[in-house]
């Protein structure tokens, strides 16, 4: 809490207070009080932490921070420049550089936050593998991949949306790749009679994320715990219909052909849970069938896929794409040398979606994806 108010003063006050010192001293009180608005909204919500912060509060923060103070910061950090001993032409250059720079930002903001983590749009791949199947050859996949249902709290409209496009896919297999909710298990309650309403052919199926596991909302992370905390979790994607993979796979079979889905539970990089067992799940496998991994976390395919198995296609999510992306960057490039879209090491491949959602209820440049993969059989 103590690093919480500590952020607060930094982003919301000392803006706030160049502005009113350096550029507001003959101003009337009802000008300083415009401009010191927002900060005492968001100081009176951290107030309330203490009793939870449900959705509506979590909007109101992130959007007074997105929209109000980090175009504040962007002003200041360009009028601090016009400080500088070049004259007082240069400070009213800096001065208006830093009104457009910040209205630019507050646009932006203002978007990801009011309509981009809400818009849907579907990516279609075409994955060629030369040991598929024949049987296989155009078989559908659908993946969605980070929900996080409490962002949305009960509104429902957005998952409706979510499970009405991915049905009109008509899929032969429909795979969901993570991160349920955000915290708590109670999240999934709003959302459980809609997420049933999901199907393929031959079945949905799941693995856990690392928010599932409920370690956000836990003060303590021993193995007890989080194997405690996840229980409800599971029980919710069983209710829901998904057949969740417990480090253990499934065998699907189209006419006289087969293949097999594996799913493992999180293994990624620290502070996460590690507990995937992929040589658990692989075990009793067939002889060189071909294989699909679910697996939440995309360091896992550098970590141990690569390396220790030839399991030509992995699919994975959790990076978001940090909620942020300029054409093709995104600062996730940053933590994760693969964060979005198909990457290949030798015949493995791997294919990372930006996902649906996230924490907070913001995206900019990254919309929330349903990812259709289609498979092909190398000629």
């Amino acid at each position: 809490m103590a690093l919480l108010i500590l952020t607060i003063v930094v982003l919301f006050v000392l803006p706030d207070l160049y502005v009113s010192l350096a550029l507001m001293r003959g101003a009337t009180w009802w000008a300083h009080l415009l401009l010191w608005l927002p900060t005492l909204v968001t100081f009176c919500l951290m107030l309330t932490l203490r009793n939870g912060i449900g959705p509506a509060k979590m909007h109101l923060i992130i959007g007074v921070l997105f929209c109000v103070a980090f175009p504040k910061i962007v002003f200041a950090f360009f009028s601090l420049l016009g400080k500088l001993p070049f004259g007082p032409s240069f400070s009213t250059i800096t001065n208006g550089i830093g009104i457009v720079a910040g209205a630019i930002v507050a646009i932006m903001a203002l978007y990801g936050t009011v309509l981009g983590w809400k818009k849907l749009t579907v990516r279609n791949v075409e994955l060629t593998f030369s040991d598929l199947p024949q049987g296989f050859d155009g078989y559908k996949i659908v993946q969605l991949s980070d929900l996080h249902v409490g962002t949305h709290g009960n509104n429902v409209q957005f998952i409706e949306k979510v499970v009405q496009r991915a049905n009109e896919e008509q899929a032969d297999l429909m795979v969901f790749t993570g991160d349920l909710i955000n915290l708590a298990p109670e999240e999934t309650k709003p959302f459980e009679h809609i997420l049933a309403g999901l199907k393929a052919k031959d079945g949905v199926f799941s693995v856990l994320g690392n928010h599932d596991y409920c370690i956000h909302a836990m003060l303590g992370q021993r193995p007890s715990d989080i194997r405690e905390a996840v229980v409800p979790v599971i029980a919710a994607e069983r209710r829901i219909g998904w057949d969740l993979l417990l480090n253990e796979h499934r065998i699907i079979s189209m006419g006289g052909d087969s293949i097999a889905l594996v799913g493992v539970e999180n293994t990624g990089k620290p502070p996460f849970p590690e507990i995937g067992d992929l040589k658990g799940a692989l075990s009793g496998l067939p002889e060189g069938i071909f294989a699909i991994l679910l697996s939440h976390d995309p360091s896992h395919w550098r970590m141990e896929v690569v390396p220790e198995s030839n399991i030509p296609l992995t699919l994975s999510g959790h990076t978001h794409a940090m909620q942020f992306k300029l054409g093709r960057w995104s600062p996730s490039k940053w933590l994760y040398p693969e964060w979005s879209g198909l990457y290949t090491e030798g015949a493995q491949k791997l294919f990372v979606s930006e996902g649906l959602g996230g924490s907070i209820p913001f995206r900019l440049g990254t919309t929330p994806e349903i990812v259709v993969i289609t498979l092909r059989k190398e000629l």
